[in-house]
């Protein structure tokens, strides 16, 4: 089993210039009988994105690419990275193609989820996925400073800000943050048929939905920089939510597609 491991080390740590078909690279395992066959089609060699090639895409092609992403996700078709070369090959400038506003959840492991590598995303994380100054400053610079050409709003089921928004909990700094969560509490409870409370798995998906919306709301209405981006075409901002269940995330009608 260390055997294994060391060789599996090491295969992380491979450097090819292009994925080679029908090539299959072996370790056996302790006990002689057992091989791990790994193509290197399944190791994820592609560089970190060049200043060049950033510019040359638009926002829809990253919107498919991460939805092709996160399609091997839920097949569970991730492949192993080389982690270590692209650390190294992004030590001198970052170019990644999208920002993802993600919510705190560890439920939610964002550059899995797309099937994305270091340097290709941007993440930022804040509990219940909300807006606050400093992060439209980091929407704002991954898009007009570094390039980024996609912003998501990633929502998820079953998250416990919602959830405490729904409660009106308050407690410490807490208080302030899930504040901003409340209009989206309110928006739902106006429509929603049933029961509105955080124990009804139905109406925390529909406040979910609801916050995401008002987070891409408050990121057209509050950042002029983005807004006018999102104008010219420079840029999309769109809202998703992730299926704990299945792993798919599905982008809401309400966005810019």
């Amino acid at each position: 089993m260390k055997r294994f491991f060391i060789y599996l080390t090491f295969l992380l740590t491979i450097s090819v210039a292009c994925k080679q078909k029908n090539t299959e690279i072996k370790s056996e395992l302790t006990n002689n009988k057992d091989t791990l066959q790994i193509s290197r089609e399944d190791i994820l060699v592609a560089d970190v994105l060049t200043k060049e090639e950033q510019a040359k895409l638009t926002p829809t092609d990253v919107l498919n690419r991460m939805i092709k992403g996160n399609l091997d996700f839920t097949k569970d078709n991730l492949t192993i990275r080389n982690t270590a070369e692209r650390v190294r090959k992004s030590s001198l400038g970052q170019y990644p193609k999208a920002v993802v506003l993600s919510c705190l959840d560890s439920r939610v492991p964002v550059e899995d989820v797309f099937h994305s590598g270091i340097g290709n995303l941007f993440v930022a994380r804040v509990a219940g996925n909300i807006i606050n100054d400093d992060i439209l400053g980091s929407l704002e610079y991954a898009c007009k400073v570094s390039g980024a050409k996609l912003v998501v709003v990633l929502g998820h089921e079953y998250c416990g800000a919602v959830k405490s928004a729904i409660d009106n909990v308050k407690l410490g700094n807490i208080t302030t943050l899930l504040q901003k969560i409340n209009p989206a509490v309110t928006t739902a409870k106006a429509s929603f048929k049933g029961d509105a409370i955080s124990s009804n798995p139905a109406f925390v998906e529909v406040v979910c939905d609801e916050n995401v919306k008002l987070s891409i709301k408050e990121i057209r209405s509050k950042s002029p920089i983005l807004k006018e981006m999102e104008r010219k075409g420079e840029i999309m901002i769109v809202g998703a939510v992730y299926d704990m269940n299945s792993g798919k995330v599905e982008i809401l009608k309400n966005g810019s597609i």
